[in-house]
């Protein structure tokens, strides 16, 4: 017995001691990059005229730095057609704020940030979007007739091209689900759109946590889009959700910012200009 009980310890001394090896591993690095978050969205029903851009900087996936917010930027978007200005008032916090900014759907605008000396330029279009009709909720549409869904009720313009972002936010969750589509095979008609939870398989409670029940609160963006935004949205949301079987490799996704000092060092983020409407609803 004491034998065996002797070579049982030889035996772990060695696993344990093996296990002490350091495996240095290289991990790709890029350099740190401006990244502009510049999404002017006009709510109807409202003057559009408090706007917000932030800037920032990227880090490498392991830098433990958190505060990477940029200052001393200068910012301003232009109307194209008439050649007003409106500049973004640096709050030193990362952030660059106006009062004065004038929406006008349909409208091209170009965005200009000069930082470290050198000039950023995008243009985009402000996009309008149809009303909401009705917002309820059903168990008929989803993966699951037995589950709550909430559907999104609204008629898409005769116009061709129209492009959606729709944000569904519960009360009380820190993210938030984004879902895009066109209108490429149902112009001009009634559009019903459903969201419903997924099941978490992480999770093997059988709780209803991960099912909308009575009383739950959700809050609806629904955003017209422009077709490159559409473009730059749609793989985004798809790298967000992890590579499937089938899913293509990640890429570097790049926005419309464009370096004009220097065509090499380009920024993340988009600039983005939209109509959204906006909507609460509590399952009953």
């Amino acid at each position: 017995m004491n034998i065996h009980i002797k070579i049982i310890i030889i035996l772990l001394a060695v696993v344990f001691t093996s296990c002490e090896d350091v495996i240095d591993v290289e991990v790709q690095t890029a350099p740190a990059r401006l990244t502009i978050e510049a999404s002017l969205d006009w709510e109807k029903g409202t003057t559009g005229n408090n706007q917000t851009i932030k800037l920032s900087t990227s880090t490498p996936y392991f830098d433990r730095t958190t505060n990477t917010n940029v200052s001393g930027a200068t910012v301003k978007v232009t109307n194209d057609t008439n050649g007003t200005e409106f500049i973004f008032t640096d709050q030193n916090n990362g952030e660059y704020t106006t009062t004065e900014f004038v929406p006008i759907v349909n409208q091209s605008y170009t965005l200009e940030v000069i930082y470290n000396n050198e000039t950023y330029t995008a243009k985009e279009t402000l996009m309008p979007v149809a009303d909401i009709k009705e917002v309820n909720q059903s168990t008929e549409n989803g993966f699951d007739d037995e589950v709550l869904e909430v559907n999104v009720i609204f008629d898409d313009p005769k116009e061709e091209g129209n492009n959606y972002l729709i944000k569904f936010k519960e009360k009380g969750d820190l993210l938030a689900e984004f879902e895009d589509f066109n209108d490429e095979f149902v112009n001009g008609n009634e559009i019903s759109w459903y969201f419903e939870k997924e099941d978490d398989d992480d999770n093997d409670d059988d709780d209803d946590n991960d099912q909308f029940a009575q009383g739950d609160v959700i809050d609806i963006d629904l955003y017209g889009i422009s077709e490159g935004y559409y473009n730059y949205i749609r793989i985004l949301i798809e790298q967000s959700e992890g590579a499937g079987l089938f899913s293509a490799t990640p890429v570097a996704l790049k926005g419309n910012c464009i370096n004009l000092s220097n065509k090499d060092n380009y920024a993340h983020g988009y600039f983005r200009l939209t109509q959204v409407e906006r909507r609460t609803y509590t399952f009953k």
